[in-house]
């Protein structure tokens, strides 16, 4: 299964407040995985992209309900997200930076997934 990059329009210089940014390009046409998940009682579908080397380097996420709040919401902060790791972010930093419950689990679809991710329940 391929996913065609939704940033292919968007150039990989980036402005930062301390100056330019390179965002670190993906090939248009890439193998990704999918996976479901739960969060805030309602039922996403994750898709994660690496770059060549493995790390993590793309996050969509779709809610079950399309065109609710709650899919808005997950799909731009998976793009977020993914922006932000083409720029060299570091997903645990991410993954740690995100609300979460009294026993550390994330609480946003975006935390459930870099959740999983760091667990090895989805690779």
């Amino acid at each position: 299964m391929g996913c065609t990059s939704l940033f292919a329009h968007m150039s990989m210089n980036v402005r930062c407040q301390r100056g330019i940014g390179v965002r670190e390009g993906l090939p248009d046409r890439r193998g990704c995985e999918g996976f479901d998940i739960e969060a805030l009682g309602l039922r996403f579908h994750a898709t994660v992209g690496r770059f060549a080397d493995g790390r993590l380097a793309e996050i969509f996420i779709d809610a079950f309900k399309a065109g609710s709040a709650a899919d808005a919401t997950a799909r731009d902060a998976g793009i977020t997200a993914s922006i932000a790791l083409q720029m060299g972010a570091d997903p645990e930093i991410l993954r740690h930076a995100l609300c979460r419950d009294a026993r550390g689990n994330g609480i946003s679809p975006l935390g459930a997934v870099l959740d999983m991710l760091a667990e090895g329940i989805a690779t």
